[in-house]
């Protein structure tokens, strides 16, 4: 495996484990909300995740054995998490001063979108290999897409978070 090989190789395999780690992460997420909507949009980001995970694994693999990525497989469509309450229902707003996990939930998540967009826009601008940049560049807006809707999330109810759990010394 020449140098340049390698280096996409370690790139994927650095891939992959932020892909599990956010799959456990939503995961964990939508086990502790009891918001409805939340615990579906958190297993929807967990499934995508995988799904990432399983497009990163086929890429290694290809990548591994032949020297390059595999142009047959496709990531597939991202959620549509459009909307001024993206993760969760209207409902969290009347329990808003106990929302302590979905509020760190939100920042947790945003910090793992995060580091995926600036591994995979690294990614793009390092590879020499157009297809390897496709993907992830592709895999960056997707991820920019998670990231947008966590912080659109959480700009809707940090004020009143903050109020309601007595975070405002007046």
């Amino acid at each position: 495996m020449d140098k340049a090989t390698k280096r996409t190789a370690e790139g994927l395999l650095k891939a992959i484990q932020l892909e599990v780690d956010g799959q456990h992460f939503y995961r964990m997420a939508a086990k502790s909300t009891t918001d409805p909507k939340g615990q579906e949009v958190f297993e929807r980001l967990a499934r995508e995740e995988e799904e990432h995970e399983r497009f990163l694994k086929t890429q290694y693999k290809s990548i591994s054995e032949t020297g390059a990525p595999s142009k047959e497989v496709e990531l597939g469509s991202p959620a549509d998490l459009s909307g001024t309450s993206p993760i969760f229902s209207d409902q969290i707003q009347t329990r808003l001063g106990e929302a302590h996990y979905e509020m760190s939930a939100l920042s947790i998540g945003i910090q793992l979108e995060l580091a995926s967009i600036k591994l995979y826009k690294g990614e793009a601008e390092a590879v020499a290999d157009p297809t390897a940049r496709s993907f992830y560049s592709e895999l960056a807006e997707w991820e920019s897409g998670h990231h947008k809707a966590l912080l659109r999330q959480q700009e809707m109810l940090k004020e009143d978070y903050w109020h309601a759990s007595g975070f405002y010394p007046f």
